[in-house]
């Protein structure tokens, strides 16, 4: 066998051996291809973070702070309940819980759709002289009075607050004005903490009690 003949052998021979191993691996890189082009990829998904300073659901203003950041007098919790409900859920308005309820005005803001509560503080009820808050109290007329006027029967959502008159339950009208986070009723109610939402309203929380006109 001349040189030339056992070189053409060799290579042959290499050939056959190298052939299931090239094989091998063109099927191998193909199903990691057909794998890679099966996978749906997947945009990252964008997290929409509330503002600095604002909580998530527009809640607003430097009162918000002391809400309950869980349980039934949290913002969550408050959203689940009707609002005389979810106020009694809320330490700072005990007073005007007590007074709805004297008033027998629970079941007619429970059962309202869509009203809107101005809710003062038990610090605001404080602001009245303590003889004429007792009066008030025992006369079921002049309270019902009284807390019909902080409800209107409407949504009053933050962007109405700039400039705003709204009929209420006491057939008197209110005022609103202010911008940003900075808000007052009748030019006299500072709001506290607003958009805050219940069942059936929007709860702005203010810092005096509103009086209707005589």
């Amino acid at each position: 066998m001349n040189t030339s003949r056992i070189r053409r052998t060799v290579v042959a021979v290499t050939a056959v051996t190298l052939l299931p191993l090239g094989a091998a691996a063109c099927s191998g890189d193909s199903g990691g291809a057909k794998a890679q082009d099966g996978k749906k990829s997947e945009a990252p998904k964008e997290t929409s973070k509330p503002a600095k300073g604002q909580a998530a659901n527009g809640e607003f203003g430097p009162a918000c702070k002391s809400v309950p950041k869980t349980g039934k007098g949290s913002f969550k919790g408050m959203a689940q309940d009707p609002v005389a409900t979810a106020a009694g859920n809320n330490p700072e308005l005990s007073t005007l819980v007590g007074a709805v309820k004297k008033a027998g005005l629970v079941d007619t803001l429970n059962s309202s759709k869509d009203i809107t509560v101005f809710a003062p503080t038990n610090d605001a009820f404080k602001k009245i002289p303590k003889a004429d808050l007792e009066k008030a109290m025992s006369d079921k007329k002049t309270l019902t009075k009284i807390l019909t006027y902080h409800v209107v029967g409407e949504k009053v959502p933050k962007e109405k607050l700039a400039d705003g008159s709204f009929q209420t339950l006491a057939k008197e009208r209110l005022t609103t004005s202010g911008s940003g986070d900075s808000y007052k009723v009748n030019d006299e109610a500072a709001v506290g903490c607003g958009n805050v939402k219940t069942a059936n309203a929007t709860v702005h929380i203010v810092d005096s009690v509103l009086m209707p006109p005589k």
